[in-house]
């Protein structure tokens, strides 16, 4: 590698570790109990996801694009995306990242697309089916947590039944994070987006017996994805650990919070409390069903 690429490389992926230092306390404090360059590989899928998110639902509609142009945005940034992971280079710094990460760890438009997708269906679908609630909590979370299991992985061999478990594992635990920020964010999503992700649910008419059925189901997904914590490597036991405890944590809240509340008011967890979670998981305490 030549000393004018590799300097272009670490400065994107220096511009990627920007991005969730910045937009996220919880992924940017669990990402800091990963070991590198797992991080760098984490901080790089984090960086693609944000800016996506951030073409769907940010700062290009209060720049006043036209509903059509954001559409082009999106296609615009999946096409440079498919292109830096097929050819290793991308003009945007974000997606040079990502793309590196991508052909390091093993991972393309297997993933990709489903992403693409699921950011594509928030342009134009207010409400949900059951079934398209899957498909977009698969496309939207559970493929970004397949990418970072890749990431993990990497220099690890597993059985076959190991692997499985782990991809389930991965899977159910973006499940819940994308769940538990559509919960907290229900009334937000409903009033400025005009979206309303959970199936049968509507703000104004929520209840409690539907807040329990989504939180057990939350809950759920959690149980699932803790019970493979210990196949984790060493490298990134912890931060999954941290990132797990924090969302359990933020769970219970919203169980304990009553539905009538939950519309008006966005549950967070306190920071002294984040910092006692991330001191058990630096720690090295695993929940205490699995210790």
């Amino acid at each position: 590698m030549t000393q004018q690429r590799s300097l272009y490389d670490r400065v994107a992926m220096e511009a990627s570790a920007v991005v969730i230092r910045r937009y996220s306390t919880s992924f940017g404090l669990a990402s800091k109990l990963l070991a590198q360059p797992v991080r760098q590989h984490v901080e790089n899928i984090y960086a693609l996801v944000r800016l996506a998110d951030e073409v769907v639902d940010g700062v290009a509609a209060e720049a006043c694009l036209a509903a059509d142009a954001i559409r082009s945005q999106l296609d615009t940034l999946e096409a440079e995306t498919n292109e830096a992971m097929r050819c290793g280079f991308s003009t945007n710094l974000v997606v040079h990242a990502f793309a590196l990460t991508a052909r390091e760890t093993g991972f393309g438009e297997e993933l990709t697309a489903p992403f693409y997708a699921s950011m594509r269906a928030d342009l134009s679908q207010t409400a949900h089916t059951p079934e398209s609630f899957q498909r977009y909590v698969y496309g939207s979370a559970e493929v970004v947590g397949l990418m970072c299991l890749k990431a993990f992985l990497v220099g690890h061999r597993y059985s076959d039944a190991d692997d499985a478990r782990l991809v389930d594992g991965a899977r159910h635990l973006g499940a819940a994070f994308q769940k538990i920020n559509f919960l907290r964010d229900l009334a937000a999503d409903f009033t400025a987006l005009g979206r309303s992700y959970f199936p049968g649910v509507d703000v104004d008419s929520f209840t409690e017996a539907q807040k329990t059925a989504i939180i057990d189901d939350i809950q759920n997904d959690l149980d699932i994805a803790c019970s493979t914590l210990t196949l984790l490597p060493s490298s990134s036991r912890r931060a999954v650990v941290l990132a797990q405890g924090l969302f359990a944590e933020l769970t219970r809240r919203l169980r304990e919070t009553p539905a009538s509340v939950l519309v008006t008011t966005r549950i967070r967890v306190p920071n002294p409390v984040k910092m006692r979670i991330a001191a058990l998981a630096a720690a090295g305490r695993l929940p205490k069903e699995h210790e």
